[in-house]
């Protein structure tokens, strides 16, 4: 991500951070949990309080990731950004309005350490630095109850703005199998070993120097002592910045870190109607 996204987020780790009090006294557990929902809450109105007071650059509209870091942190901007009433569809069919009064502030992913993509292959991957994109859905996945929620952004008069939100099932969405797929595959360490191809090339830092990397070649069985230190499952997230999704027997899924460097790339292939992982990088 670029710098104006990733100013923001330690503006809120420091925010959060200073927030903390001490005391001599030791306080009963009622007394500790009213004090930890006060902390909690004086901490989120904080953040967004010092946010809102931060323009976003004009120049954060050029990249959707730029644009979408400040309108997941800043209060204000999101809801300068929001067509009112904002309508909601159950898979195209209109169901309500929300009205602005009515809107509540959504951090997204912004709570945790990661987001997630999902790609056909390395050269849709391009688009999240195309400034041509316009078009963009954030998708937050519910893996345990088949539904996607997606957040439809267009640039109008050159500024992103969210127009609709669209709830959909599985099935009706272009990479339903693989959902479906990584539903099982997130929770399950025995489907997990099944679901390796014959030979599964990797690539990872090298242990001996820190400026390079190790490739090799893991059978199905070392998957335990090679695989990820974090395998997302129950919510991830997706970002399409307009590619179009087909039934590809492909997909590479992306756990990107926020502001913390991490890059995990995963890439499945559908072999004989089963999903097989054949590669990734850590």
């Amino acid at each position: 991500m670029r710098k104006c996204g990733l100013f923001f987020l330690l503006l809120v780790f420091v925010l959060a951070f200073n927030t903390a009090g001490c005391t001599d006294k030791a306080p009963s557990q009622a007394d500790s949990t009213a004090v930890a929902d006060s902390l909690q809450a004086d901490s989120l109105n904080a953040e967004d309080s010092v946010i809102a007071e931060q323009p976003m650059p004009k120049a954060a509209d050029e990249l959707f990731d730029d644009f979408f870091f400040n309108f997941a942190a800043n209060r204000k901007l999101q809801r300068e950004r929001i067509d009112f009433p904002l309508k909601v569809y159950n898979n195209g069919v209109l169901v309500k309005q929300i009205q602005k009064k009515d809107w509540v502030m959504n951090h997204f992913f912004m709570r945790q350490d990661y987001y997630t993509l999902i790609f056909d292959n390395q050269r849709q991957m391009d688009l999240v630095k195309d400034t041509a994109v316009g078009n963009v859905i954030v998708e937050k996945i519910y893996l345990t109850k088949n539904r996607v929620d997606q957040f439809c952004f267009n640039r109008v008069n050159g500024e992103f703005r969210m127009t609709k939100i669209d709830h959909k099932t599985f099935n009706q969405t272009k990479n339903a199998s693989f959902f479906h797929f990584y539903q099982r595959f997130s929770r399950d360490s025995l489907f997990q070993i099944e679901s390796m191809n014959d030979e599964v090339t990797f690539t990872s830092p090298n242990p001996d120097n820190d400026f390079e990397n190790q490739t090799g070649v893991i059978l199905p069985e070392q998957w335990p002592y090679f695989k990820p230190g974090i395998i997302p499952r129950n919510v991830i997230y997706n970002i399409i910045y307009g590619q179009r999704y087909t039934e590809s027997n492909q997909k590479v899924f992306v756990i990107r870190g926020i502001a913390n460097g991490m890059e995990i790339e995963m890439t499945f292939r559908k072999k004989g109607g089963r999903w097989k992982l054949i590669k990734f990088n850590t």
